[in-house]
């Protein structure tokens, strides 16, 4: 069992104060953050925002500390772009981060999109701390814990941490944090250990350290939460993520809150605690980040930074970043769950745009539901940028035409892969009674050609492993030239959505 402390004393320059054995102290709360400037046309989000208000709680309660329960590295718009010759991959975040003065985070699912060389180069960079119980590097000898540099030094990534705090009348506290998060993105460099009892040996840690105050830090669904909470009743409070809504839930004797995801809301959670009674009076304020909110100036210049690196690559394909396209009244789902498992509202505009990409009609069109790399909902205006974070990697629109044959087991495939990257978001496409597939109603023939709209991605054989130009079932396919929406599936999908505001 790895474990890490930190101790954290007030200077006091007036005489000892008498203890009056309780203390106070805030904690907020973030999770599930991809994007480091204002979203939403700049109407909600920004993590120059989040300083603005964390540095305006710590000039009235000092013992503040900044939490995030898990995915910030990826996915995001900027991550997916090229800098000085290779990808940022969350190199921005960790920068902001660093500025805002984060305490601990843990891992999210989606620190392991990225390759374990990135990640090794965001964890020394980070001046963070960071906690897991369950994650661990996989080595061809076995797992180890992860680690980090820190002034030259080599750290294990903790199992546990305790943050030790002290007021100005000396009381003192130890608050003990444990985390695990959920094994949904298998890597071969990552071994996860079961979230219940790698939880319960770290918990058992805290209470032979004999912490004051048992937290968990989780990046889980809720109902694992809640069944943390239930198994280990000395938890007191859990500050999760995974889940993109706001919630706060009572479960055993502890309370469990998430935020908004991309830092729409944070949680500023009040704690007070009696030494003597050993009570934990805990209130808890969901705090909306929008455009009411000043921007902490050092930390908004490096945000802009690294917005005007994005803006030029940008600007290569749409002229305004920012321009409104699309005013979605009904969320649009971007999440993995769902573009990996059913037809989604923002699948089907996709597909929509793909179809109508080209001057010579197609009969439908396929794109993998992994190229949707959100991983959130869209909501209210809906902006060019906000395509490009829809689609980071872009990529062509291709027409092929494909034998009927061919077509139905490419749709039989990309069912058969539900809750992977290579289930399909479809346009004209439909399933009878029977199972079979129907294309605008009716029965696919398999002697048939038909002209389909592909991602170029997919037709390269990358999810569906047969679905390539040499299959014999494909017998042409167009390339469309660099004055065609169709050149870049979010140029498609932006002349798209503004043709729906004609």
């Amino acid at each position: 069992m790895v474990a890490l402390s930190c101790k954290v004393s007030l200077h006091v320059n007036d005489d000892k104060v008498k203890d009056d054995g309780a203390i106070t102290f805030k904690f907020v709360q973030i999770n599930d953050v991809y994007e480091i400037a204002p979203l939403g046309g700049g109407k909600y989000g920004g993590m120059a925002r989040v300083a603005h208000v964390v540095d305006s709680i710590k000039t009235k309660e000092p013992n503040t500390f900044l939490f995030l329960a898990g995915d910030f590295l990826n996915p995001s718009l900027l991550g997916t772009i090229k800098y000085q010759g290779e990808r940022i991959y969350g190199k921005q975040m960790v920068e902001v981060m660093n500025a805002m003065g984060f305490e601990l985070v843990t891992f999210g699912n989606h620190e392991f999109d990225i390759s374990m060389e990135a990640l090794q180069d965001r964890m020394d960079e980070s001046n963070f701390y960071w906690t897991s119980a369950n994650c661990f590097q996989q080595l061809e000898d076995g797992p180890r814990s992860f680690h980090f540099v820190r002034g030259g030094d080599t750290i294990p990534v903790p199992e546990t941490y305790t943050l030790h705090l002290s007021d100005k009348d000396s009381t003192q506290v130890d608050i003990g944090f444990f985390s695990v998060t959920l094994p949904s993105n298998p890597r071969d460099f990552v071994y996860y250990g079961d979230v219940f009892l790698e939880a319960g040996s770290a918990y058992t840690s805290l209470q032979m350290q004999q912490v004051d105050i048992i937290m968990g830090l989780t990046h889980v669904a809720i109902d694992e939460d809640v069944e943390l909470a239930k198994r280990f009743p000395k938890i007191s409070f859990i500050m999760g993520g995974h889940e993109h809504n706001n919630m706060l839930v009572e479960s055993g004797n502890a309370k469990i809150a998430k935020a908004d995801a991309n830092a729409k809301t944070i949680y500023i959670h009040t704690f007070t605690f009696n030494k003597k009674t050993n009570f934990l009076k805990i209130d808890s304020e969901l705090f909306p980040i929008d455009d009411r909110i000043t921007e902490k100036p050092s930390v908004k210049a490096i945000v802009d930074k690294w917005e005007s690196i994005l803006n030029t690559q940008i600007k290569e394909v749409v002229e305004n970043p920012n321009e409104i396209v699309y005013h979605a009244e009904i969320p649009l789902d971007g999440t993995d769950s769902a573009s990996r498992g059913i037809q989604t509202n923002l699948g089907s505009i996709i597909t929509q745009a793909m179809y109508w990409s080209f001057d010579e009609p197609v009969d439908a069109a396929l794109v993998n539901g992994g190229s949707i790399r959100l991983d959130d909902m869209l909501s209210g205006n809906v902006t060019s940028l906000d395509i490009f974070r829809v689609l980071p990697f872009g990529g062509s629109v291709v027409r092929a035409d494909v034998t009927g044959k061919l077509l139905k087991e490419v749709l039989d495939y990309g069912l058969a892969q539900r809750g992977e990257g290579a289930y399909l978001q479809r346009y004209n496409f439909t399933r009878a009674e029977d199972g079979s597939w129907l294309l605008e109603g009716h029965p696919i023939d398999e002697a048939k050609i038909y002209k389909i709209a592909f991602s170029d991605f997919l037709l390269k054989g990358y999810d569906i492993p047969f679905l390539k130009p040499d299959n014999k079932g494909v017998i042409n396919v167009y390339h469309p030239n660099e004055n065609e929406p169709a050149h870049d599936i979010r140029k498609a999908v932006i002349v798209y959505l503004k043709s729906l505001k004609k």
